[in-house]
């Protein structure tokens, strides 16, 4: 029998998870209408631990992944939601109970030895016509589009073998599929993959290089000319690990280094610039300049002062409450034709937040709209996101969605109204909490004016916990 979760803020309230699979097949649409040209599916992921964690320790990150998925078409939406079944959810599911540690650094039971550790839980998307959740310690897991059944890791036909990030970028005129993986020499190295895919999925290009010091590296920024990998002092130290410190640090005394690319060059041709100890998680967009006789590179991130929910060097801990670090909204700007390993920092607004999205056919070039989740209201324990956000970055107009005292918002994804649609012009599609229900809905909001609320509401039969990321898949 299993045992209660313990009292831990990131599992409880709606960071608790869910313990049952369901299908809904027709949502009772509760406000507005489904557009009726909106078709498709809205898939996210995010952690959902399958049992309590061994001694009590738990980090959000390291849930096993489950897959929600909502389906639009012809004005009606339904909803599934399935575990990702790595080898890790069946050995545990074999057992019964928790075998493999949600806490950083923890070695986990006996009978979990030789078990691969994948909680799949961070993102999933849809390439070379497999859908694959993600997390960026392993390969990819594929699934099944249409039931959400796990088929089993991915390796693109035996071309790759290491650790994927959750969040490749896709190149909008070539369909082609780039990623990263870091420790891709084996725990504690400082080597970077670097793989490129074809609209087909098949590998086309395969790359490795060092970084300045092994860390923990979230994301990276791509334009249609250039590569960006942003290396953050969020340490990975084998000999600090070996002493009993934290597997992920927060050691500020290491800077920022972010390495440049063209993307048709070779890997020993990366520029390192250096910038002040920060933290990204996720960059909004990035695009390559050329003005003036110069080149430069333009990147829009949400830049942390600190790395938040990890520890600093001499282990002290961070706060488990994600109000107290708020990521700002910042302009990088690279001038590849100067002389110095230095760049300029801009702040684009004032309102804080996270999970940055855009007109994602317009990933990697010049751009105009952007959208993120951000906090509003009192900050409050286990109260992430109240608030969505359409920021203007040409003219610095922002536009709010705040949906009302005890709602939370997750993830906002932009649908084009129809492809040929003018860059923005669309619906943004996202889940809601509702604290006083306990539930959650699926919002449709119109990019004309998010402020005036979702233009169809349709209630879930459950809760979607708090979670990561999300992508939508055009029906067809």
């Amino acid at each position: 029998m299993s045992k209660p979760f313990p009292q831990d803020s990131m599992l409880q309230e709606n960071f608790a998870p869910v313990m049952a699979e369901c299908v809904a097949p027709d949502l009772v649409v509760v406000e507005g209408e489904i557009p009726k040209d909106l078709a498709g599916t809205l898939y996210r992921n995010g952690p959902n631990p399958m049992f309590p964690p061994l001694a009590n320790k738990h980090h959000w990150f390291l849930g096993e992944g489950m897959i929600h998925a909502l389906q639009v078409e012809d004005g009606r939406v339904s909803y599934r939601n399935r575990w990702v079944q790595t080898e890790q959810y069946n050995a545990q599911r074999k057992a019964g109970r928790r075998l493999i540690d949600t806490a950083f650094g923890g070695q986990g039971l006996p009978e979990a030895e030789g078990v691969k550790r994948n909680v799949a839980n961070t993102n999933i998307v849809f390439h070379g016509g497999k859908l694959l959740a993600l997390d960026e310690g392993n390969q990819p897991v594929a699934l099944d589009a249409n039931t959400l059944d796990t088929k089993g890791s991915w390796d693109f036909g035996g071309k790759y073998q290491g650790p994927m990030t959750a969040h490749p970028k896709f190149d909008p005129k070539t369909g082609e599929m780039m990623f990263f993986g870091y420790m891709a020499a084996g725990p504690g190295s400082p080597d970077i993959s670097y793989t490129v895919v074809n609209a087909a999925g098949e590998v086309t290009r395969a790359d490795m290089f060092k970084a300045p010091y092994a860390s923990m590296v979230h994301d990276f920024i791509t334009t249609d000319e250039h590569v960006i990998f942003p290396i953050f002092p969020a340490t990975i130290d084998v000999e600090r690990i070996m002493k009993g410190g934290p597997t992920i640090a927060w050691d500020p005394d290491a800077g920022s280094r972010i390495g440049i690319m063209a993307r048709d060059a070779g890997v020993g041709t990366i520029r390192w610039f250096t910038g002040d100890p920060c933290y990204v998680y996720h960059p909004m967009n990035a695009y390559t300049s050329h003005e003036g006789g110069r080149t430069r590179i333009i990147a829009d991130v949400m830049k942390y002062n600190r790395v938040p929910l990890f520890p600093n060097t001499d282990g002290t801990k961070a706060s488990s409450n994600l109000a107290d670090e708020t990521s700002m909204l910042v302009r990088w700007t690279f001038d590849l034709d100067s002389n110095t390993d230095t760049y300029t920092e801009e702040a684009l607004n004032d309102l804080g937040g996270d999970f940055p999205r855009l007109d994602e056919r317009y990933t990697g070039l010049d751009y105009r709209h952007g959208y993120y989740a951000a906090l509003t209201g009192e900050p409050a324990r286990g109260k992430p996101f109240d608030t969505l956000v359409h920021a203007d970055m040409k003219t610095g107009k922002r536009t709010e969605y705040r949906p009302g005292p005890g709602k939370f918002v997750m993830e906002p994804v932009f649908v084009p109204r129809k492809e040929s649609a003018i860059e923005g012009d669309g619906w943004l599609v996202s889940l809601l909490y509702d604290q006083s229900r306990n539930l959650s809905d699926f919002i449709v909001m119109d990019t004309d004016d998010i402020s005036k609320g979702p233009v169809a509401r349709a209630e879930l039969p459950t809760r979607v916990p708090f979670g990561f990321h999300g992508n939508w898949r055009n029906a067809g």
